[in-house]
């Protein structure tokens, strides 16, 4: 489960410098050393979903699993992969079915892995379980540049 404003320590793949990086903050993060995006993943729970997604000023991408699920283990790897390369320009967050029957219910969670996209709050696009890692990345890349691209350029 998530904990309340806790801060994940983030290696930096640029310059190697360790970097605090909370589940809720605003803006892109970057690192603390030589500036570079940093891959912001976190996790959220029926009580920090709010602040984690729906507070979120980039796309949030989050990734609806469970620990008995194979198919969730087998994509985990991929979309952590897609957040490093679209460091800066999305948030992927871990929810945990098996912790969030408020959220499974809300967002009517039937079967895992389901990935949804969420831009500044709102609910644009749903994946549904069993999509191949190559069109995994093609949805989401698709999902963030149209974000994006509504939000015109970015600073």
């Amino acid at each position: 489960m998530a904990t309340r404003f806790a801060a994940d320590v983030v290696t930096c793949p640029a310059c190697g410098a360790r970097n605090r990086l909370p589940a809720m903050a605003s803006g892109r993060p970057r690192c603390g050393r030589c500036h570079r995006p940093l891959a912001w993943i976190a996790e959220a729970d029926d009580t920090t979903f709010s602040e984690v997604v729906e507070s979120a000023l980039l796309p949030v991408v989050t990734d609806f699993w469970a620990p008995w699920c194979a198919p969730c283990l087998r994509i985990s790897p991929a979309l952590e992969r897609i957040a490093a390369d679209l460091a800066g320009r999305m948030k992927l967050v871990k929810i945990n079915v098996d912790d969030t029957p408020g959220l499974s219910k809300k967002f009517d969670i039937r079967h895992v892995p389901t990935l949804m996209v969420f831009h500044r709050g709102e609910l644009v696009s749903r994946l549904p379980a069993g999509a191949p890692a190559d069109q995994i990345r093609a949805w989401v890349t698709e999902k963030v540049t149209d974000s994006e691209q509504r939000d015109g350029p970015r600073s």
